[in-house]
C-alpha cells in the first residue's frame, strides 16, 4: 500500500475492528451479558462513525456542481467586434467606464467634426458618442458610461477664455466618472485642448475651469470630483 493511501487505511481500521466486534456479539452466547455487549458494540459503531467524519471522510458520493469559475472582465474587444465606420467618418477615441477605470474605445465621428473645422461640432459629436449606451459586445466586455443622455454642449460666451466649452450642467455637478469620461475624451482632440487642458463651464455665472486628463484620472476616476482642475484667469 502506498503512502498516499496509508492515512485512509489507518482511519478505516477502527471501523473494521468494530464490525468484527459486532459480529462476535450476535453469535450465540449464554447469560445476560449478551444484551450489554450489543449496546456496547452499538456505541462503538457510533464512535467509529464520528471518528471517520472527523477525519474528513465524506458521507455522500453525490458530486457537487459549484458552477463555472468566475470570468475576468477583459475590458478589451476582439478585433472582429470593432465598430465599423462609413467612408466619410473617422475613428475617434472616447472613454468609457470598465472595471472602475477609464478605457478608450473607437467611435465613428464625421470627418468634418473630427478635423477641428468646427470646435462646437466636434465637441457635440464626441459628447453624443460618449453618452450613448455601449452596444451588446461592449457591455459583455464590461463597458458602461456615466455621462447623462440629456447633457448638451452650448456655445461659449463673449467673455469666456479661449477654447471654452459650455455644458448644459455645471461640470462639478456631474458624477466624477462622467466628468472624467468627458474630459479625457475631449483631451484626445487637439482642437478641444487649450494650453494642455480642457476648458469647461456650465450654465451658471461660475467661471470656466481647465481640466487635465492624467493617468490618475483614468485609473481612479471615481475618486476625483474635479480631475486636476485648474483655475483660469
Amino acid at each position: 500500500m502506498t503512502g498516499a493511501f496509508r492515512p485512509v487505511a489507518d482511519t478505516l481500521r477502527p471501523v473494521a475492528d468494530t464490525l468484527r466486534s459486532v459480529a462476535d456479539t450476535f453469535r450465540p452466547r449464554k447469560g445476560p451479558s449478551r444484551r450489554r455487549s450489543a449496546v456496547a458494540a452499538f456505541g462503538a459503531v457510533l464512535a467509529a462513525a464520528v471518528l471517520a467524519s472527523g477525519c474528513g471522510i465524506r458521507t455522500t458520493s453525490v458530486p457537487v456542481d459549484a458552477g463555472a469559475a468566475p470570468s475576468r472582465v477583459p475590458c478589451r474587444l476582439p478585433s472582429a467586434d470593432v465598430t465599423t465606420r462609413s467612408p466619410d467618418s473617422v475613428a475617434a477615441p472616447v472613454y468609457l467606464v470598465c472595471a472602475s477605470q477609464l478605457v478608450s474605445v473607437d467611435r465613428p465621428v464625421p470627418a468634418d467634426d473630427a478635423s477641428g473645422s468646427g470646435r462646437l461640432g466636434a465637441a457635440r459629436a464626441l459628447l453624443y458618442q460618449v453618452q450613448q449606451a455601449p452596444p451588446e459586445n461592449e457591455r459583455r466586455a464590461g463597458f458602461s458610461t456615466a455621462v447623462p443622455t440629456g447633457l448638451r454642449v452650448e456655445p461659449s460666451r463673449a467673455d469666456d477664455p479661449a477654447g471654452t466649452l459650455r455644458l448644459s450642467s455645471q461640470p462639478e455637478d456631474l458624477s466624477a466618472e462622467a466628468l472624467a469620461q468627458l474630459v479625457c475624451t475631449y483631451a484626445e482632440n487637439e482642437a478641444l485642448v487649450t494650453e494642455g487642458s480642457v476648458v469647461l463651464g456650465g450654465p451658471g455665472k461660475y467661471p470656466p475651469r481647465g481640466y487635465l486628463c492624467t493617468s490618475q484620472t483614468k485609473s481612479r476616476p471615481q475618486d476625483v470630483t474635479t480631475p486636476d482642475a485648474l483655475e483660469l484667469d
